[in-house]
């Protein structure tokens, strides 16, 4: 059975940091990729960023470029996302999910997702 578990959202100021975590199981990195997706109030779901090791590829929505970056610990089965220079609107709900081998590919599972709120 595949889970995934975020959490590390919070509230946080204008230009600080947070790092989100997801606990993963029930699938191998090697058949997916893995990536985050936001939703903020009144807006459609969008994916910020995606690792894939089938292509060794690594995906940045442009509004995060240079800010967010995400990484894999295979020891400890879990991804993470360090979000920094953090502005209002990146306040959202923040989920992460898996594709099929490809960052392109449809969402197959999803996280509960956490909360993240930044203040100006």
């Amino acid at each position: 059975e595949v889970q995934l578990v975020e959490s590390g959202g919070g509230l946080v100021q204008a230009g600080g940091s947070l790092r989100l975590s997801c606990a993963v199981s029930g699938f191998s990195f090697d058949d997916y990729a893995i990536g985050w997706f936001r939703q903020a109030p009144g807006k459609a779901r969008e994916q910020v960023s995606c690792k894939s090791d089938s292509d060794g590829s690594t995906h940045y929505a442009d509004s995060v470029k240079g800010r967010f970056t995400i990484s894999v610990d295979n020891t400890k089965n879990a991804v993470y996302l360090q979000m920094n220079g953090l502005k209002p609107e990146d306040t959202a709900v923040y989920y992460c999910a898996i594709m099929k081998f490809y960052c392109s590919a449809y969402p197959r599972s999803w996280g509960q997702g956490t909360q993240v709120t930044v203040s100006s």
